[in-house]
């Protein structure tokens, strides 16, 4: 007899739009990273956040907030996902992958729109915590440089090329 996994209780996926929603996510953050990890409380809310995206993984139909995940998009012309968090009790249904799959879906059709396609492949940057290496390793990233410490903890710069078909004359290298 094999195990199988839990099934995973109801839920949706929203790019956040409103002050509450993102609130939301910075309080499921928190709980992460702050009363969960123990990073600083004072790092958890950065300069970066006005303007990210925000993408929020709640269950239906109470609206529970469980998940979150922060895209920003850098002046050099890549992404990078950052914040990834979802709250321990939910971790068992893969809800990452969700949100992983969910920011990269964003990343291809900004990309597309703001013309940042660039040999038709878009790179997204990750500061993965040595721990979760193997968690983005699965989705194609690929380890850049030297371990370095951010805010306390080892991480590793992970990146990941996506590729994209551009219409003709969409790509920045037309």
């Amino acid at each position: 007899m094999s195990a199988t996994s839990p099934s995973p209780p109801d839920h949706e996926v929203i790019l956040v739009t409103s002050d509450d929603l993102i609130q939301q996510c910075y309080d499921v953050r928190i709980d992460v990273f702050h009363h969960e990890q123990g990073f600083p409380l004072e790092t958890e809310i950065d300069d970066l956040d006005p303007g990210a995206t925000h993408i929020l993984l709640r269950l239906v139909p109470s609206l529970k907030p469980i998940g979150t995940i922060r895209g920003l998009k850098s002046a050099e012309g890549y992404y990078k996902l950052s914040r990834l968090a979802i709250l321990k009790d939910y971790r068992q249904f893969k809800f990452g992958r969700t949100l992983v799959k969910t920011l990269h879906n964003w990343v291809k059709a900004d990309a597309l729109v703001h013309k940042t396609v660039e040999n038709d492949v878009v790179r997204v940057i990750s500061h993965s915590q040595l721990y979760v290496k193997g968690f983005y390793a699965k989705f194609g990233y690929v380890e850049e440089g030297e371990e370095f410490d951010e805010d306390g903890a080892p991480h590793q710069k992970m990146v990941l090329r996506i590729p994209i078909s551009t219409p003709q004359g969409n790509s920045k290298a037309d």
